[in-house]
């Protein structure tokens, strides 16, 4: 008999942290604000020569559009360049114990001044009432990856983009969603603190955190302790 493809990989996930500490150190708030910064930079710029694309498009297409203005951007700002050495989409990586190994975030965003094998994980969600695509997919088919330990396991820290063509907020949308998940026991979401909008940010931009459940597979690892999610909700429409 076939050994089933779900098992956990303990071999896989140990050389991929050898010589790591887990979870990784948190990033600056001010690199992540600073990428928030060009994430809306990039999607700005798109937005006066690619506007029908990004709102009327599906999700790959208007993720492939974000990668590519973001990798252009690496020979147009220094700052960016000297923070970031590559974007990429739809990168593989494994869950946390190895039983997925083909796990694709939307975008991968890689530091310069952290292991090629931790990037920075952007999580891409169309926000759009009428076409069924709502609150309730952004957090189960995104935020919940990061609380399962399925994205940015081994690090502190991750961002969701919405691309948002039925006028939501995060204050009137998210945050109403997770303060009604997180009244219910048990919550899915490990709510332990509810979307706090960035101070002084002019971008549509808050940051909530979440417990995750999952201890990694060294025995002798402290447990990965909650992650922050950084919401940057953009507006996609003709």
């Amino acid at each position: 008999m076939k050994e089933s493809r779900i098992h956990p990989r303990e071999d896989q996930v140990a050389e991929l942290t050898r010589g790591q500490v887990l979870p990784l150190a948190p990033l600056p708030e001010t690199h992540l604000t600073f990428i928030a910064e060009i994430l809306t930079r990039a999607w700005n710029d798109l937005s006066v020569h690619r506007s029908p694309i990004l709102g009327e498009a599906d999700e790959i297409e208007v993720n492939t559009l974000v990668e590519t203005r973001l990798n252009a951007l690496l020979d147009e700002d220094v700052r960016w360049s000297q923070l970031v050495s590559v974007v990429a989409r739809g990168k593989e990586t494994m869950s946390y114990d190895g039983r997925h190994l083909e796990k694709q975030p939307d975008l991968s965003i890689y530091l310069t001044n952290r292991s090629p094998s931790f990037p920075l994980v952007v999580e891409c969600k169309l926000i759009d009432a009428p076409s069924r695509k709502r609150i309730d997919l952004y957090c189960k088919d995104g935020l919940m990856r990061f609380v399962r330990g399925e994205y940015a396991w081994a690090v502190r820290e991750a961002f969701m983009l919405a691309y948002v063509r039925d006028g939501s907020t995060i204050s009137s949308c998210l945050a109403p969603f997770l303060a009604h998940s997180k009244a219910r026991q048990p919550d899915a979401y490990l709510t332990q603190s509810l979307p706090n909008p960035i101070v002084g940010s002019r971008m549509q931009l808050a940051r909530s955190s979440h417990g995750r459940g999952f201890r990694y597979v060294d025995p002798g690892s402290v447990p990965p302790g909650e992650i922050e999610i950084w919401h940057l909700w953009v507006a996609a429409t003709n």
